[in-house]
């Protein structure tokens, strides 16, 4: 059972054509959206998003009170650096991601210790659910808290504009695909957390 949820950085894109800029070249650093799903026994860390051990540290301690070593699990969506610039700030917590994931991080030898294989549901509380498109070993989390459906949603959902258009950011490996996960995480969520944004409600018709 999940308790609460916080997001603990709100995310932001290197480029938005939505703000007008263009596509071809990054405006600002990118940071993606990293959150906290905790229950009566666990602590999840989705996307550590903070280089800066001091950073994340801080940031995690104003949203949620916490210190680093209080987390228990991270888990990543996907491969792109900026979803786990932080990873290596907690050493003593569960590295989780779904098997192509892990894979590939632990490929790069970027890390000392090994991402292991996530399980369909962690914590008997969180699912685990593939998100195609933006990366093809792409995977989002979704649960219930408050009685809602709530959908971490990493890069498959860039921002609110791009979950509106149904589009892919610029360097999806699949626009297609990437248009269709939009469509059914549409269909599931009752609020949203996107890669590089604040979580928004999510309007059925």
């Amino acid at each position: 059972m999940v308790l609460r949820w916080d997001v603990v950085t709100i995310g932001n894109l290197s480029r938005n054509r939505y703000w007008g800029e263009s596509e071809e070249q990054a405006v600002r650093p990118a940071l993606c959206t990293c959150t906290l799903v905790t229950g009566a026994d666990f602590r999840l860390l989705v996307d550590p998003s903070c280089e800066e051990r001091e950073v994340m540290a801080a940031e995690l301690s104003r949203r949620t009170g916490l210190a680093l070593e209080d987390v228990d699990a991270v888990f990543l969506t996907h491969q792109h650096g900026d979803h786990h610039a932080g990873l290596a700030h907690f050493p003593h917590a569960t590295w989780l991601a779904a098997a192509e994931v892990a894979a590939l991080v632990n490929d790069s030898g970027d890390y000392g210790k090994q991402i292991e294989h996530a399980p369909r549901m962690l914590f008997e509380a969180v699912e685990v659910v593939p998100t195609p498109g933006h990366t093809l070993g792409h995977h989002s989390l979704r649960f219930t808290c408050d009685g809602l459906s709530v959908v971490v949603a990493g890069d498959a959902v860039m921002t609110r504009d791009y979950f509106a258009d149904r589009r892919g950011f610029f360097n999806s490996q699949d626009f297609d695909l990437a248009a269709r996960t939009i469509e059914e995480l549409a269909s599931v969520a009752d609020l949203l957390v996107p890669g590089h944004d604040n979580y928004f409600l999510v309007r059925r018709p």
